[in-house]
């Protein structure tokens, strides 16, 4: 029997005690992702937010946080969009494997990121000496908190372009050869506008997961005030020194992250079924 997906959503309320058996454990996991959350906003929620929220450390980490970020989310758009694309749509010898290349930081602890690139890049690394030869040295330094972020990063808006690519309908594609479109053509004026959801989405996760990046960055980039602490890692620190300014950018955070989801909800939502 084959089932046809209704466009009308159908709102039931539990009215039996079998009903109950899914309301219970949904429940009980909501209370374990809100009730952390709650604490969290009403410990932050005193007079003094405001001057925490502008002291020079938050500041600085807030500051750190967005540049790097953004600039990571650039180099992601730039180089990861064309690499989507040939996964989506070429069929090539390999391709398996690099997929599985490009999802595996996805699923990779980011403490093993971190270590990764400093022994690929450190100044004892793999290709440390290369870099140092022409002058580049890259850990500790904010570059270094870039490439940790977009190492983490990147694969996320691969992963959703990809998506997004392989979903658009061949024949438009063989339409806009017939009409003599070059491939820049093809892609920039018929492909990217069709992927542009999927594009739009992977783009808010991959800048959601750089502006929380922390085990990569604090083992490749380190700790340091104005240069490699960003927000996590201000947050971090504040357990030791100022509890309440790692709480207000605890919320800082997760107001960004609130607002991103969002977005992403209004495209989802906006997308025809």
């Amino acid at each position: 029997m084959r089932l046809r997906r209704s466009s009308i959503h159908r709102i039931v309320t539990p009215n039996s005690q079998s009903d109950w058996l899914f309301v219970l454990p949904g429940l009980l996991l909501v209370l374990l992702l809100g009730l952390p959350l709650l604490a969290l906003f009403l410990r932050a929620a005193n007079p003094d937010f405001l001057n925490y929220a502008t002291s020079e450390t938050a500041l600085a980490a807030l500051k750190l946080s967005l540049v790097t970020s953004l600039i990571s989310l650039a180099i992601s758009l730039l180089i990861g969009t064309p690499l989507a694309y040939i996964l989506a749509r070429w069929e090539f010898s390999g391709r398996a494997a690099l997929e599985l290349l490009i999802d595996l930081p996805v699923v990779l602890p980011p403490s093993v990121a971190g270590l990764a690139l400093l022994i690929a890049f450190g100044r004892r690394g793999l290709f440390g000496s290369w870099l140092s030869a022409l002058g580049i040295q890259l850990p500790f330094t904010t570059a270094a908190v870039v490439i940790a972020q977009t190492f983490v990063s990147a694969p996320l808006f691969v992963r959703s372009a990809r998506i997004g690519f392989a979903a658009i309908d061949p024949q438009l594609e063989e339409a806009a050869h017939v009409e003599g479109a070059t491939q820049v053509q093809m892609f920039t004026q018929v492909m990217f506008p069709l992927a542009g959801r999927a594009l739009i989405s992977g783009a808010i996760l991959a800048w959601t997961r750089a502006l929380g990046e922390f085990g990569a960055t604090i083992l490749f980039a380190g700790n340091l005030e104005g240069v490699t602490q960003t927000m996590p890692l201000a947050i971090y620190l504040g357990f030791e020194r100022n509890l309440d300014v790692a709480v207000v950018l605890s919320v800082v955070l997760v107001l960004v992250s609130l607002i991103l989801l969002g977005v992403m909800r209004k495209l989802d939502e906006s997308q025809p079924r």
